[in-house]
């Protein structure tokens, strides 16, 4: 039976995986990822979930132990955020190069130093080149929705790659929000038991993780490629599935909100995308013709897609809570390439805002569209790339 839950981000990923029922969980804490574990913990002692829950002594042997248990096999689960993002870097590439199937939500945490526990994205996107596709969720709902397209992504036998599902930290994963929850034979129709299509069997040997030579190196890195390209037709087509099943549709690779006649389009990435629509509207109801483009896909980057959005505004703006240092925002680096072949190439601003969990207010969105305005009437008059909020 379908149910109605009131539940914070991190317990709606704590719900998905009750319904998933991954073999084996690896766990370490980690501010504002603990309370999935948690959560999920108290649904293993209660035998809700099937699994064998670890308690790992770091975040890189929590991805040490899923890799294992996946060469077994089995469906597993960890999660982390930030400096344990990090810690697990040297296993990131390790798991996409050997093309196992893991789903692991990251809390997007800022990055030290100085230290904080607060949110931005600069932790996913300093991983953005380790192989794993990274999807970004809005809201509780979508963190909940997501998890378990993240695993039929993952799994699907042309795919066979990790995904990262990333929810911003505190301002998603400790606010609560009310959420639909499926009924288990609903998710177990959409999601059926993990078949492996390679682990270990001792009748017939497998080496996992072999030594490369130069001859075949880059065979696996072509392969692994194709494998990320097979994916953006997988994510578009689950986002269908899913709405035809759940009655829910959070985009595929992007989600447009009023950008059919938009001069003005504001792209954005997580949580900051709803009070992003609301300025929107609000500024649609005064006569502008303004919309907002969430990027829902990271990797695989949606490049076509973005063009055929962006290609005839007057202008765009990109909002990162995150700095490639030395350059700008990664996702405005992203969409300029995007709009690299197009005939006439709007001009473009990028935002930074949101670093360390610092809100952006909502008359701060509708400056950001104020200053699109100028950017196309006056060409050279507003700087690039913009801080939000500097005090």
């Amino acid at each position: 039976m379908r149910e109605r839950k009131f539940l914070s981000g991190n317990h709606a990923v704590a719900y998905a995986v009750k319904y998933i029922q991954p073999e084996v969980i690896a766990a370490y804490p980690i501010t504002p990822q603990s309370s999935i574990v948690e959560k999920i913990s108290q649904f293993v002692a209660n035998r809700e979930v099937d699994a064998d829950f670890i308690r790992v002594e770091s975040e890189h042997a929590a991805l040490s132990a899923c890799y294992g248990a996946a060469c077994a096999g089995c469906r597993v689960f960890t999660a982390t955020s930030s400096q344990g993002l990090a810690y697990m870097a040297e296993m990131l590439p390790y798991v996409s190069g050997s093309r196992f199937p893991m789903v692991m939500p990251v809390v997007n945490r800022s990055m030290a130093a100085p230290w904080t526990i607060w949110g931005d994205q600069q932790d996913a996107i300093s991983q953005r080149d380790t192989g794993w596709i990274q999807l970004f969720v809005e809201n509780a709902q979508e963190a909940f929705d997501t998890c378990l397209q993240a695993y039929r992504l993952a799994e699907d036998p042309a795919v066979l790659t990790p995904v990262m599902v990333n929810l911003d930290g505190f301002v998603l994963s400790h606010t609560e929000e009310l959420v639909d929850l499926p009924a288990p034979e609903e998710v177990q129709a959409f999601l059926p038991p993990y078949q492996a299509k390679y682990a270990v069997d001792f009748t017939n040997p497998t080496t996992f993780c072999f030594g490369a030579t130069p001859e075949v190196f880059a065979e696996y890195k072509y392969h692994q490629q194709a494998a990320m390209e097979a994916a953006r037709q997988k994510i578009t087509d689950l986002a269908v599935e899913f709405e035809q099943l759940f009655g829910r549709n959070h985009g595929g690779l992007i989600k447009e909100y009023s950008c059919e006649d938009a001069d003005y389009i504001l792209v954005t990435l997580g949580s900051f995308t709803g009070t992003a629509r609301t300025a929107a509207q609000k500024l649609r109801a005064m006569g502008k013709k303004v919309g907002v483009l969430k990027v829902r896909s990271f990797r695989p980057f949606p490049a076509h897609e973005v063009a055929r959005v962006l290609a005839n505004t007057k202008a765009f703006g990109v909002l990162d809570r995150n700095y490639s240092y030395g350059n700008e925002g990664a996702l405005f680096t992203e969409i300029k390439a995007s709009l690299y072949d197009c005939a006439v190439r709007p001009p473009g601003l990028n935002f930074i805002g949101g670093l360390g969990g610092r809100d952006i207010r909502l008359d701060e969105f509708e400056a950001m569209f104020t200053k699109l305005e100028q950017a196309a009437g006056e060409p050279g008059t507003v700087k690039a790339v913009n801080f939000i909020g500097l005090r």
